[in-house]
């Protein structure tokens, strides 16, 4: 299937760039930015954390939950745009807590170091995206019929072309306790200053043109 940075070029990540941008007073090439950094972060941590068996049990309850089956893509243009965008923030609040944790900020503040957006309407920006995630997540789990022990495998064909050292920096930046010379290398790396040839510093760059 397509990588998760294709979505943006769909009427769905339109969609999702048009209203980010106007939440957040963000210009639309900035916010795409954020999303087409912040999406395989995210992915990649759900995929970290899937690696261990509560991790697994944890997402797979979650991707099982009809608020996650995929049914919000059909009406994504009316959530964004009318009175479903706060619980839709919110469920995002949530997602984002599990799968980031206490290093939400951390990455929060990486995001902003590379795209030039403050970090809190990074915050907001990727509390739009998560439930997105999750829902072609969920979706692609049903029409799959993917188990438990398959969604590394369906983390990974959402995620992309990406190499073993893309998810070891983002391993890297999760796990980083430093006060920023750690995530200032992990974002140069997986956030576009190394433009490795089909590493997730290339599918960025090549996706924006930077």
């Amino acid at each position: 299937m397509a990588s998760i940075l294709d979505l943006l070029n769909t009427d769905i990540g339109k969609q999702l760039i048009s209203s980010a941008s106007e939440k957040t007073n963000t210009s639309p090439d900035r916010t795409a930015s954020v999303l087409s950094s912040a999406m395989p972060l995210i992915l990649g941590a759900m995929k970290r954390n899937a690696a261990t068996p509560d991790g697994a049990a944890s997402l797979n309850s979650a991707l099982e939950n009809n608020k996650h089956d995929g049914s919000l893509l059909d009406n994504l243009g009316g959530l964004l745009s009318g009175g479903g965008l706060d619980d839709l923030m919110s469920d995002g609040g949530g997602i984002l807590g599990h799968v980031l944790g206490g290093k939400q900020e951390r990455v929060e503040q990486t995001i902003s170091k590379t795209s030039g957006v403050d970090a809190g309407s990074v915050g907001q920006i990727i509390k739009m995206a998560a439930p997105i995630i999750m829902g072609i997540l969920g979706s692609q789990k049903r029409k799959d019929n993917v188990s438990q022990n398959g969604l590394g495998d369906l983390l990974g064909s959402v995620l992309g072309s990406q190499s073993t050292n893309d998810q070891s920096l983002i391993e890297t930046l999760l796990d980083a306790d430093g006060d920023g010379s750690v995530i200032d290398d992990v974002a140069g790396m997986v956030l576009g200053g190394n433009k490795k040839k089909g590493g997730l510093g290339g599918m960025l760059g090549g996706l924006f043109g930077k």
